[in-house]
């Protein structure tokens, strides 16, 4: 941990005492502070407007370096391999840059930054990190606060290692019970984004806490951080415990834990919702808004053309293993696309040593190299006017994977792999 200087006499949540190391100083929801960046993570979509922005910034200066090259990450997951001139140009800029200034370039070949930065050993509790992309509040799943910034923004940390934020009030979910069984972590924020809607925690730090927390892995607690966006929070934090620490020591081998980076037993918090989730229900997110969540056996019934099985929220082993074992031995429904896109290279080779890629193929399945694919309208996978589209990404607006005029509703692995056996969007407890 840094030292700040003085210290606080008041209880305070996680993320204010990350704001307060930030800053060199106590802090406390609704200050303004210039804060110290940990890491800085920019991809190929939103990297070429951040460089430009850095040598505008950066004009007058006789040297035009970064403010730290080991506290910037670059990874290509959008459009990769290129599928436009553009984007290639793009991709191509990137490369100069990176290497000009040092910096690490995960290329096209690791997968989707939110997984990368995680598995590769860039995220550590306490840490306060940026990310020209709205998702990055992923990294919170291993208690740090990490949130989502503009291409200009992130011009301006590359020049100087700062940022001025508002410290966040917190939003504390205290999460109850045993989920039932195959009803999971996307079931469970589903829900929570449901009832408190899209604005519920705008500018918040959406904190998720309590005995169903503890018991979740990091794959099931990076999707619940990956989501707190589609809530309008600021951030998605879950407190750094025992299993934070056993997921960090195999990625850093010198990691030691650091259990500060808990909320203090008596922080203010701008309110506290308990949920008890014992009897969930699998949840869906129906057109044309992320917040119309209703139970499974609502939209049972609703037949599909593609299901999207990927994406940082859901494109984990262990989420592409959920379907793959539901399905069993048995084929896609005939008439129906099912793409299944890993979220990185090490999870790809993860699911093919485990023989799960030939499964999914021989079951129909069109298995595709790590990237973003067509959670963000990428350059395959999608949807044409009229067609259905049942995904495990995080959005579900107009347009998202394809055209205006299709429709796409959210899920579960498991709901994804009961619907792709019967064409139709289906209740996972009845296969």
């Amino acid at each position: 941990m840094t030292e700040m200087s003085g210290k606080a006499e008041y209880p305070m949540t996680v993320s204010e005492k990350i704001f307060s190391k930030a800053s060199g100083k106590p802090v406390k929801a609704g200050d303004f502070v210039l804060a110290d960046i940990d890491l800085a993570m920019t991809h190929d979509i939103t990297g070429p407007l951040a460089i430009q922005g850095f040598y505008e910034i950066m004009n007058k200066q006789a040297e035009q370096k970064v403010w730290d090259p080991e506290k910037i990450v670059i990874v290509f997951d959008h459009q990769v391999p290129a599928d436009s001139l553009h984007a290639a140009e793009n991709h191509i800029m990137l490369r100069k840059f990176a290497k000009e200034q040092g910096i690490l370039n995960y290329d096209v070949y690791e997968g989707v930054c939110h997984q990368v930065l995680p598995e590769k050993g860039h995220v550590r509790p306490g840490n306060l990190i940026v990310g020209s992309d709205s998702h990055t509040c992923a990294y919170g799943a291993l208690g740090a606060f990490s949130t989502g910034i503009g291409s200009t923004d992130m011009a301006a940390v590359f020049a100087t290692g700062k940022l001025w934020f508002k410290v966040p009030e917190t939003l504390r979910f205290e999460i109850e019970g045993k989920l039932p069984d195959r009803v999971y972590s996307k079931d469970l924020i589903l829900h929570l984004i449901g009832d408190i809607g899209v604005e519920g925690a705008r500018y918040m730090a959406a904190e998720f806490s309590g005995s169903t927390l503890r018991k979740l892995p990091i794959s099931q607690r990076m999707t619940m951080s990956n989501m707190a966006i589609e809530m309008g929070g600021k951030a998605g934090i879950i407190e750094a415990d025992e299993v934070t620490a056993a997921y960090l020591k195999e990625r850093i081998p010198a990691y030691e834990p650091d259990f500060y980076w808990k909320s203090d037993e008596d922080a203010l918090y701008s309110e506290l919702r308990h949920y008890d989730v014992s009897d969930l229900e699998p949840q869906v997110a129906c057109p044309h808004n992320v917040d119309n969540v209703k139970p499974v056996s609502e939209v049972e019934g609703t037949k599909v053309d593609q299901i999207f099985m990927g994406s940082c929220t859901n494109g984990r082993f262990e989420d592409i293993q959920i379907l793959a074992d539901l399905m069993g031995d048995e084929p896609v429904a005939k008439g129906v696309r099912l793409l299944v896109v890993p979220a990185s290279r090490t999870e790809y080779l993860k699911l093919m040593k485990a023989g799960y890629i030939e499964k999914l193929m021989n079951a129909g399945a069109i298995v595709e190299s790590p990237c973003c694919g067509p959670c963000m309208g990428g350059s395959f996978g999608l949807l044409g006017a009229g067609e259905v589209g049942l995904a495990t990404s995080n959005r579900n607006f107009k347009g998202r994977e394809g055209s205006a005029e299709s429709f796409v509703y959210l899920s579960s692995p498991a709901t994804a792999g009961a619907s792709a056996l019967t064409g139709e969007i289906t209740d996972p407890r009845k296969v």
